[in-house]
């Protein structure tokens, strides 16, 4: 279990040098970053499941109030992170990917 999955966001927070995220990177798996954005590609057996999990991201967004990027296919969804106020990636955005993960997993 990652400590980011207990975390919750905060309205204030600083964006993070590259080295920080890095290091946050390490605790989830099969995220990446590029071009100041945490993305994963989720992929699904067909169109319910994918939708099921777009809800699921929705609730997760709402509850933290940090909302992705989504990119929605008939078996797949891209979920990608960035925090506009601070202009790149915050620890808020690892918390929604970490967050994601545990809901899929449990």
């Amino acid at each position: 279990m990652s400590a980011l999955q207990t975390r919750h966001c905060r309205e204030q927070t600083v964006r993070l040098s590259d080295e920080e995220a890095a290091a946050l990177l390490a605790e989830l798996s099969d995220w990446q970053i590029s071009d100041n954005r945490l993305h994963k590609l989720y992929r699904f057996k067909n169109y319910y499941p994918t939708m099921a999990f777009v809800n699921l991201v929705a609730w997760i967004a709402h509850r933290e109030n940090h909302h992705p990027d989504l990119h929605v296919s008939f078996n797949t969804c891209k979920v990608a992170y960035t925090t506009h106020s601070v202009g790149g990636l915050s620890e808020n955005d690892f918390i929604c990917a970490a967050r994601i993960d545990a809901a899929l997993a449990g």
